[in-house]
């Protein structure tokens, strides 16, 4: 019997998407649990996600105990740190079971080689982003971040968030940075033939391209407008669809 397909998605943005989805998402996990070998979330799950030693974000408890379901049912669950979310820790790997990343990955997927990035700070150029995504995940603002009551640090990450610009028609710097990273994958993808799918995240647009034949570039898009996700399989080419489930 040929080995269950790997299940991805990205950006769902819990805490900023609109209301109707969340139940859409769980809808779409529980589907996961019998149709999924594995499950990937590459980045940004949260909106704003931030573990301090004795405090959790509060909401979204649902779906953290859908996440746990999965692993405990036997569906490994992969959760990619996004730019939103990079600063999990071991309340998600721990309590929840989730095998957490916050550095891009190359996994062995049905066999064949995948390289998994959220897709924020990959490649050349956007000097400054860098320099500030090196500020915000460096040791001593984390430990600053720290000392902030967490209903304060919320407001702050609320207030930097600016995820309502993207729920809309893309702007222009999305399709920008969407075309910037289809040429990324493009490179990567001719820099290191063992891989056979370079799966990212970020943009919020999804994007599905055979670069070389038989080998793959892949943007799951986002569940704020598009409610897409990608399904790898062992012996078929991988596939980007929609979520129609119960919402």
């Amino acid at each position: 019997m040929p080995a269950l397909p790997v299940y991805i998605a990205s950006d769902v943005h819990l805490g900023s998407a609109p209301p109707e989805t969340e139940p859409a998402f769980l809808s779409w996990l529980d589907h996961c649990g019998s149709h999924a070998s594995r499950l990937i979330i590459n980045g940004d799950l949260f909106d704003f996600w931030f573990e301090y030693r004795s405090a959790i974000p509060r909401g979204h408890t649902r779906v953290l105990g859908a996440l746990a379901e999965l692993v405990d049912s036997g569906v490994p669950v992969l959760l990619m740190g996004g730019n939103h979310d990079w600063w999990g820790g071991s309340f998600l790997r721990d309590e929840i079971g989730v095998e957490f990343h916050q550095d891009p990955v190359t996994l062995d997927l049905l066999g064949r080689k995948v390289f998994l990035a959220h897709g924020d700070g990959v490649g050349g150029g956007d000097l400054g982003y860098k320099i500030l995504r090196l500020i915000l995940r460096g040791r001593l603002t984390r430990l600053a971040f720290r000392w902030l009551h967490p209903d304060v640090g919320a407001w702050v990450a609320r207030r930097v968030s600016h995820t309502e610009e993207r729920s809309g028609e893309p702007l222009e710097k999305q399709l920008a940075r969407t075309r910037f990273l289809e040429n990324w994958a493009k490179g990567h993808l001719e820099s290191n033939p063992e891989l056979y799918l370079v799966a990212l995240g970020h943009t919020h647009i999804p994007v599905l391209q055979e670069v070389f034949p038989g080998r793959y570039y892949l943007n799951s898009g986002d569940w704020l407008v598009n409610r897409s996700y990608g399904v790898v399989e062992a012996e078929r080419p991988p596939k980007l669809l929609t979520w129609e489930g119960v919402s």
